[in-house]
Formats: C-alpha cells, sequence, structure tokens
C-alpha cells in the first residue's frame, strides 16, 4: 500500500467513522455489532483502495461497504433464526423488506444518529476512564494503541475497557437515544466533562515525558465542534468549545525548544494562533448570547478570553480574572477552583493576598496528593521574599508530579529559590 493511501484511509476513517457507526447502531441496536460492521468496510477499503485508488466520495463508499454487510449479517440472522427451515416465497418477502428498510434508514438522520452516539458512548452507567476510552474509539476512530499510547496505559488495558463497556451498555440495555429534559442536562454535564478530560491530557500531560500531547486536544477541539453543532442551543457546548479554542492557541507557545515547560506569564504571545482565538471568542460570545447567565465552561472561558486579549502578560486584567474565579466558585465549588482563584488573586492584590487564600488549603484532604497546591504556595513565598520556604514547597511539588518535564521545571525552580536564599 502506498503512504498516499494509507494516509487517506486514516484520514477518512477518522472523519467517517462515527457517522457510519451511528447509523448501524441505530438499526442493529448494538454498539459492538455496529463497531464490528464499521470495522468490516475499513477492512475492505484497506483491501482495494490501493489498487483502485480512493473513491470520489470515500465516506459513501465506506457506508455502502457496511451496508452490505449489514445485510448479509440481517440474512444469516433470519436464516438461522428459521433453521434454514420454510424458506419461501414468505421469508424472501421479509427478507426484502428487512433489507430496503435498512438500506433506506442508514441514509437518513445521520446527524440525530451521531448525538445519539455521543450520548450512549458517554453514558454515567460507564466509568469515567471507559468513557473516555469509548469516546475516542468510537467518535474519534482512534486505534486502541492509539487511545493507549496517549494515556500512558498499556493496549490490553484498553482494549478491555473498550470490551467491558460495550458489554455495559448492552447489559444495561442502554436506549439509542438523546435523552429529554433534566436527563438531557445531565447527560449533557457528563459529555462536555469526557470531551474536555481529554482535552486536558493533551493540554498538560499528567504523567509521561512530554509536557503537552497535541494529538488528543485536537480531537477533543473535533469533538466539541461536533457535538456544539448537533446541540446549537446548548450554551455550555459552545462555552467548552471557546475555552477549548483559546486554550489550545496556546500550544505552541507552552514548550520551548526541547519540549521543556514555558508557564503563562513568560509564553511569547507572537506565537498564539489568534486564529484559534478568534475561533474561541466567537463561540463565548455566542455561549453567552444563549444563556442569560454563564455557566462553569462558559466562565473558565471568559477567563482564557481575559489572557486571549491581553497582547502582554502585563496587560492582563487580573482583577476581572479574580471576579470571573470567585463566580465560578459559586457555580462549581472546589478546592481546585479555589487554588486558582489564590492565583489570580495574588495578580490582581499581590502575594499575600493569594497566600492568605492557599493557607486555608493546605489542610484540605484532596489536595494532599495535589502537586500544583506546594507549587503555588511555593511561587507565592518565593514572591515574598520566603525563599527556604519556597524551596521546601518546590521540592515537594516535584515528588508529586508523574510528569517528567513539569518535574525538571519544579527542581528548577527549587534551585532557584535556594541560590537566591544564598547571601551576596
Amino acid at each position: 500500500m502506498t503512504t498516499d493511501t494509507h494516509r487517506a484511509i486514516e484520514a477518512v476513517w477518522r472523519i467517517e467513522s462515527a457517522k457510519v457507526i451511528a447509523s448501524l447502531t441505530r438499526l442493529t441496536g448494538d454498539v459492538g455489532l455496529a463497531e464490528d460492521l464499521a470495522q468490516d468496510a475499513l477492512v475492505a477499503a484497506l483491501e482495494q483502495w490501493p489498487d483502485s485508488g480512493v473513491p470520489n466520495n470515500p465516506g459513501a463508499w465506506l457506508m455502502a461497504a457496511a451496508k452490505r454487510r449489514g445485510i448479509d449479517q440481517l440474512r444469516r440472522r433470519t436464516l438461522l433464526d428459521r433453521k434454514h427451515e420454510q424458506l419461501g416465497h414468505e421469508l424472501e418477502s421479509q427478507q426484502e423488506q428487512a433489507v430496503a428498510a435498512l438500506d433506506e434508514s442508514l441514509d437518513d438522520n445521520v446527524g440525530d444518529d451521531l448525538l445519539r452516539l455521543v450520548f450512549m458512548s458517554c453514558h454515567p452507567v460507564l466509568s469515567t476512564e471507559a468513557r473516555t476510552a469509548l469516546t475516542l474509539r468510537l467518535l474519534g476512530g482512534l486505534t486502541t494503541e492509539e487511545i493507549a499510547r496517549a494515556f500512558l496505559t498499556s493496549e490490553p488495558t484498553i482494549q478491555q475497557r473498550i470490551v467491558r463497556a460495550k458489554r455495559t451498555l448492552a447489559d444495561a440495555a442502554v436506549p439509542f437515544e438523546v435523552p429529554r429534559g433534566a436527563e438531557l442536562t445531565a447527560r449533557l454535564s457528563s459529555v462536555l466533562a469526557v470531551i474536555y478530560l481529554i482535552f486536558n491530557e493533551g493540554y498538560a500531560a499528567t504523567a509521561g515525558d512530554d509536557w503537552v500531547r497535541p494529538g488528543l486536544c485536537e480531537e477533543a477541539l473535533r469533538l466539541g465542534r461536533i457535538l456544539a453543532e448537533l446541540v446549537p442551543n446548548e450554551s455550555e457546548a459552545h462555552g467548552l468549545v471557546a475555552l477549548m479554542e483559546i486554550q489550545a492557541s496556546r500550544l505552541r507557545a507552552r514548550v520551548g525548544p526541547s519540549g521543556e515547560p514555558v508557564l503563562l506569564l513568560d509564553q511569547d504571545r507572537g506565537r498564539w494562533d489568534r486564529l484559534l482565538i478568534g475561533r474561541g471568542l466567537a463561540a463565548l460570545e455566542r455561549a453567552e448570547a444563549l444563556a442569560e447567565a454563564r455557566g462553569p465552561y462558559t466562565a473558565q472561558a471568559a477567563i482564557a478570553a481575559c489572557h486571549a486579549r491581553a497582547r502582554t502578560a502585563d496587560a492582563t486584567d487580573w482583577q476581572r480574572i479574580a471576579t470571573l474565579y470567585g463566580e465560578l466558585t459559586r457555580l462549581t465549588p472546589s478546592p481546585i477552583v479555589e487554588l486558582n482563584r489564590a492565583v489570580a488573586v495574588s495578580m490582581a492584590f499581590g502575594p499575600a493576598a493569594g497566600l492568605a487564600i492557599v493557607e486555608t488549603l493546605t489542610a484540605e484532604p484532596s489536595l494532599r496528593g495535589y502537586h500544583l497546591l506546594p507549587s503555588v504556595r511555593g511561587d507565592l513565598l518565593a514572591k515574598l521574599g520566603r525563599n527556604e520556604e519556597a524551596r521546601v514547597e518546590f521540592e515537594r511539588a516535584a515528588t508529586l508530579t508523574r510528569n517528567a518535564r513539569e518535574r525538571e521545571l519544579l527542581l528548577d525552580r527549587a534551585a532557584a529559590s535556594a541560590r537566591a536564599q544564598r547571601p551576596g
């Protein structure tokens, strides 16, 4: 197979696989079988396209191939159910009607089917890890190897999660539908959380040797954009897209020449992607227009917008950011949000004001192993000239992080605090 053909098939699969799986799930009622049929279509493409060339409409080709396999499955099931008996005119008529229904219905309501697949793959009956793996598999078109590599997990572990997730959905008889009313709001929250979890793992990797994994950010952004268009009147869907667009705009500036982390205030803002910022600000405007009050993702997007609009670090409106974090704290009270508010308050009103908030969090059980608590405390202590205390905090933070690049950064800051402590 030529490299160009292989790349073309990969690109088509990423774009079209979710639509094919979604349509087949509606017909079969079994997401596992639907994925198997779609995979069969992919195998057919891998076998035929190198010789025949990539079709003019490759997505339609995959859908047609999947249809044929679905029809074959339907016929085999009917034959088995009848135990090969009385295969006369009545059976042929039933088959023809079923095949016609399958052929017709696969072409309808692709957008609705895709939305149903989103809600099914992110169903609360699944664990967070299972939702994430299944979403990347079914909606992102990623292989188990790609998902495992992205999350630094073994391929068999990811495979088991996906298999168990599909079995759980089948055993729980989770309907292939878009929920309504209050359930829609609750389930949408789960979908948004999964997409943002994927994005965050790419934006600030929790473990491994890389500070960022842009591929995961791109995948989350793609899923978020699809979702926002599928639920155009849901403000928080647009708020999440706005947040991810603006944060993704900084990816190139977040790492130095050797892959080392570059913190926000030290970044070259000329390397920020102005196109992504423009898209993010437009999505934020759309989110704010759809609701009387900001939701959590829209509030975070408004914070990110403050940074995006500041051409220099000194021009950042920290007082507005502190106010927005106060709003976010009321929306989703959590120690991590409060820690972020402490940073904003320190920038707006001085390190002592920020440290006073941080000190209220030091006994918080949920932050006991959270490396950013001693990291933030160390930063504020260093700004107050309490360098020995800062060194201890940075070293403690370094022992808690699982990311090698972040550990190097924290140890460098600890060393700098130690140097600042020495006289002369």
